[in-house]
């Protein structure tokens, strides 16, 4: 079965040089220099668990309940091979051209940073690392609701193809205001995350008892919010007890479980901007937000994080992309770790991948760094291997590329 590719190529220049950092390597090698940091997510991945503090890393690193979901999204992509095509001529690295558009944002590589709250937890470089190492590449970076910088100070160094998540909170008039900060500030899409209407049962952050909002992390752009604050009988720099005051009035206001499909139809009342859903895994959702007005859905299970047991994303997509068709984009989250992966998604009916967890490690191990180190392997990774299967460009991809493994 075949997808239709909804994104269109790229207005920006192609960039067509993301696996030269594999002779950069190479030739530094030639001089006794090697690789400061792994070239794998899984080495990331070691290293931040060696290097961050047992609460940092269980944030990042832990999911739902027995973590089944998270590792049946890493499993998805093993059920699919590429089946790669020979002597088509198109190999070469100047002749690969990896730039999409999606949603009106025009990206070179179809790859977005997924949105990761909290980054002060890993490195106090946090949320401006990450934009500006991906508008440096020329991907794309979707900032946290729940982030520890500002929207207003990212979006400085986040250059033009950032997009904003908007986690909606139990007070639509501050749900609002954030909405029109994004918008002010120069997102270039909403992302309406649907799987969170509340936190998810999460074993590693229970044992230590650790829940980062408590302490006043990753409420950064509800304490700037003009709404939010006016909610408070005191700003919360004012003192000790207001701070805690605040943090009470963000409990009680995270999470908010009468959203609807048909609310997308009311942030379309805030913003001129492209609306994503987030946490979409099932095709009649998918219709439905659609059908409200949301210009691209985001298959997810939140990277295993809410639902325990719950299907992989990847085994989602294709449901998902066959009842969109061509009305809106389809992008994927939870379990890209490589080049590969990029593929398989781009073969099964995603236009763009949102990518997590392995550059998170990177910013806790390097800070801004690490970032791009992350970020130029997946890339570099996913340059080669679509060469070296025979493609030209992203474009060119369908499910003809894919092979089941499955018994």
């Amino acid at each position: 079965m075949s997808f239709p590719r909804r994104a269109g190529a790229a207005s920006v220049t192609p960039v067509t040089n993301f696996g030269n950092l594999q002779n950069e390597i190479y030739f530094s090698g030639l001089g006794g220099a090697v690789p400061q940091l792994p070239m794998t997510a899984a080495g990331l991945e070691e290293l931040a668990r060696a290097t961050l503090s047992p609460a940092a890393f269980g944030y990042i690193a832990g999911s739902a309940s027995s973590e089944r979901t998270a590792a049946a999204n890493l499993a998805a992509f093993d059920r699919h091979a590429i089946v790669p095509r020979m002597l088509r001529g198109t190999a070469a690295a100047d002749a690969r051209d990896l730039s999409v558009e999606v949603m009106g944002t025009a990206l070179a590589a179809p790859v977005l940073t997924a949105p990761v709250g909290v980054l002060e937890l890993v490195h106090p470089d946090a949320e401006p690392a990450v934009g500006a190492v991906a508008a440096e590449l020329g991907i794309g970076s979707v900032l946290s609701t729940a982030a520890s910088t500002p929207i207003e100070d990212v979006a400085q160094v986040s250059g033009e193809n950032w997009w904003y998540q908007l986690y909606w909170p139990a007070d639509d008039e501050v749900a609002e205001s954030l909405v029109r900060r994004a918008t002010a500030a120069g997102a270039k899409a909403i992302v309406l995350t649907a799987d969170t209407p509340g936190m998810g049962w999460r074993p590693r952050d229970l044992e230590l008892g650790h829940l980062p909002f408590l302490q006043g992390k990753g409420i950064a752009n509800y304490l700037s919010d003009p709404v939010f604050r006016s909610r408070l009988s005191a700003p919360p720099e004012e003192s000790p007890e207001a701070m805690q005051m605040a943090v009470l009035t963000w409990v009680g206001m995270f999470g908010n479980h009468s959203v609807r499909a048909a609310d997308v139809a009311r942030l379309r009342e805030w913003t001129d901007l492209p609306i994503a859903v987030k946490g979409v895994v099932h095709p009649d959702d998918a219709r439905a937000v659609v059908e409200a007005g949301a210009s691209g859905v985001v298959v997810s299970n939140h990277g295993g994080r809410q639902v325990d047991g719950a299907i992989a994303a990847l085994d989602a997509l294709p449901a998902v992309a066959a009842a969109v068709g061509d009305r809106a984009s389809v992008l994927l989250d939870s379990g890209v770790r490589c080049g590969a992966d990029v593929i398989k998604a781009l073969a099964l009916g995603a236009d763009a991948v949102l990518y997590g967890r392995p550059w998170v490690y990177g910013l806790g191990v390097a800070g801004e760094d690490g970032v791009r180190h992350a970020l130029r392997m997946l890339l570099a990774d996913l340059d080669i291997t679509l060469g070296l299967a025979g493609f030209a460009s992203v474009a060119e991809v369908d499910a003809s590329v894919l092979r089941s493994t499955a018994g």
